[in-house]
């Protein structure tokens, strides 16, 4: 990967930016993704966010090297503490945990007064983005689900707009599996819920095989709620 050719998961996250986006990416690692957008005209211009200091560098080096210093800025800090208020337009956060991308939106949703467009990858826990989403008025718009290198990601876009609109059939599933993708049910989308389900499978037996306590009881119903929910969408 470098900044002519993304892997898959950037490049449909790419897919997503408006054009003549202020773009902001959070956690950009070696700033592949603004790099490609300012690049291929996807964007007006970009900032790099990095907390962790050879990230950071190794972000600057690459704006340095592709000659972009005129049109991306690399910042440290944490989170959207690099942005001021009102500043980008769209903002992608890819890579990360879905509780961890939940948390920055919390801590820097001041931030997003000018933002137009979330773009989301998280490697797991994507109900803690539906859910932040849901509450926080911003509208699930579009979903992606794909596989690379053996790993499943899931991509959502939010725009501003009315938040309960997507989960009006099914709320629970909609936040757990996605609405959009509960609709297509593509072959990675069965692939993943699949694997999750075999998974909680064998967490409620080791539940089963740890004794009878009030928690060990409450886990083992929620578990079985997922199979079953899980096993009847599947079908």
């Amino acid at each position: 990967m470098n900044i002519e050719k993304l892997s898959k998961r950037l490049e449909a996250v790419a897919s997503y930016i408006p054009s003549e986006s202020i773009l902001a990416d959070i956690g950009s690692d070696h700033a592949y993704l603004p790099c490609y957008a300012v690049l291929n005209g996807l964007v007006s211009r970009a900032i790099a966010g990095e907390v962790v200091e050879g990230p950071f560098q190794s972000a600057r080096n690459q704006v340095q090297s592709a000659g972009l210093t005129e049109k991306i800025e690399v910042r440290k800090g944490d989170g959207l503490d690099v942005l001021q208020t009102d500043e980008a337009t769209v903002v992608t956060i890819a890579g990360m945990g879905g509780t961890l991308i939940s948390s920055i939106l919390e801590r820097g949703k001041d931030k997003l007064k000018k933002t137009e467009r979330l773009i989301l990858q998280p490697n797991i826990h994507a109900i803690s983005i539906r859910e932040w989403l849901l509450n926080n008025g911003w509208q699930l718009i579009k979903e992606q689900i794909l596989e690379e290198d053996g790993k499943i990601y899931e991509i959502l876009v939010a725009d501003k707009g009315n938040p309960s609109l997507p989960y009006q059939e099914n709320k629970e599933a909609a936040l757990l599996m996605g609405p959009f993708l509960l609709k297509e049910k593509n072959n990675t989308f069965v692939k993943k819920w699949d694997h999750e389900k075999k998974h909680w499978l064998q967490i409620l037996k080791q539940l089963e095989l740890s004794g009878e306590t009030k928690e060990a009881e409450q886990k083992k119903q929620e578990l079985q709620m997922k199979i079953s929910m899980v096993e009847e969408l599947l079908k």
